[in-house]
């Protein structure tokens, strides 16, 4: 999900485990390693478009990552603040500089096992591994020009790597019940876990956790009312979640429905909510040569997906599938693509999860998520990348039209 909810899920769960003894510690360290896997963005200025496509949400979103990566950071993290524990050396300068080698190693080594093929992973790991260590710096400068010492406890080792664990472990877990889904289990499998349950940004979730969050850190350490506002907030949030799991099972039988009454004999099919709601749900269904796309608002008169027939036009680039961008394209749409002929040598492959939509204006409905595929040394090879609408302020309008039923 977005950085903003990560941040507070990871700034919770921190509390829960070490809020007692760190106090805000716990929360501010939670918070940080809760962003931590989403500093993977950073490929995007390292390497090709199809390389950072494939890495996000990838070796640094999985459970491989969430284990390995906290013993290094707690050890550096106690070391900070004077601790004494682990094998980094003692003195705080070569232990920073011991904590990057180790994240460096890390990622180096997970990401160049990815079974993708993927483009400068050396790069991709220096540009990671160094943002994550600069939180730790940071920290420590702050540390150095504190004049008044600090009432917190410094727990051991192992109790800052258990923090980091479950701030870690929490955000490809949330991000697994979203449409974009999640690699939990990379570098062994490029298998892409997504529930579909909740959109990648849902004010409704994140805001009551934030005011709780907020709320809690206010309070005295291990106070009961903080834990209470902690703990609320996390109960709230898993509230929503739940409510929303129960909508996407009934949004799931309506796009069932939908298929029988238009007589459409799908091989699959995939739904999902639109971005910032629960109450607009995006569907997909697959047949041999079409998708049906459409949405379905709780608020419709009838009960049922308005779709319309895409053609897959998968034959513009049948001599193509195994080219290297493609391929990627292939796995990351779960083959929900479609294609179309823009101009001499240049395809756009439309990514069918997100769907279309009708903008005023316009000729032809506009897909969310698509790319442009431009014949190079002859093989095709992405040359843009278009993650959100181009227009999207009437794109957005349309949308909340459409939550609200019409």
């Amino acid at each position: 999900m977005d950085s903003l909810t990560q941040i507070t899920l990871g700034a919770a769960v921190g509390e829960v485990v070490l809020g007692k003894k760190a106090g805000n510690r716990a929360m501010l360290w939670g918070a940080i390693a809760g962003t931590f896997p989403d500093l993977d963005i950073l490929a995007n200025a390292v390497t090709d478009p199809i390389s950072s496509l494939a890495y996000h949400r990838a070796f640094t979103h999985s459970i491989a990552f969430a284990i390995i990566v906290p013993l290094g950071l707690g050890m550096l993290v106690h070391r900070i603040y004077g601790g004494r524990e682990g094998p980094l050396p003692q003195q705080k300068g070569a232990a920073l500089l011991a904590g990057w080698l180790f994240f460096f190693a890390t990622i180096y080594i997970g990401s160049s096992l990815m079974p993708l093929e993927m483009y400068g992973t050396g790069w991709i790991a220096l540009a990671v591994s160094l943002a994550m260590v600069a939180f730790p710096l940071v920290i420590y400068l702050r540390e150095l020009g504190r004049k008044t010492p600090t009432t917190n406890e410094n727990p051991g080792w192992l109790s800052w790597a258990h923090l980091f664990f479950w701030a870690i472990l929490t955000h490809p877990l949330l991000d697994a019940c979203t449409t974009y889904g999640t690699q939990l289990f990379e570098p062994f499998s490029t298998l892409r876990v997504a529930w579909n349950v909740i959109s990648v940004a849902d004010p409704l979730y994140t805001a009551p956790f934030l005011i709780c969050l907020i709320l809690a850190s206010r309070r005295m350490r291990g106070s009961r009312e903080r834990a209470r506002y902690n703990w609320s907030g996390i109960l709230i949030s898993t509230f929503y979640l739940l409510i929303c799991t129960g909508i996407y099972s009934y949004a799931h039988s309506r796009m069932a429905a939908t298929l029988e009454k238009d007589s459409i004999k799908a091989e699959r099919y995939v739904i999902g909510p639109t971005i910032l709601n629960s109450i607009l749900w995006q569907g997909t269904a697959e047949t041999a040569d079409n998708f049906y796309t459409g949405q379905y608002s709780l608020l419709d008169q009838e009960p049922y997906f308005k779709l319309q027939e895409v053609p897959k036009n998968h034959s513009l680039v049948k001599d193509a599938m195994d080219d290297r961008d493609v391929s990627i394209l292939r796995w990351f749409t779960d083959g929900y693509f479609s294609v179309e002929q823009v101009g001499d040598s240049l395809y756009r492959l439309n990514d069918m999860r997100y769907g279309q939509v009708d903008i005023p204006g316009k000729d032809r409905p506009q897909h969310i998520f698509y790319f442009v595929l431009k014949e190079v040394d002859g093989e095709l090879r992405s040359v843009h990348v278009q993650q959100g609408p181009e227009d999207r302020q009437a794109i957005m309008g349309r949308l909340v039209d459409r939550i609200m039923g019409e």
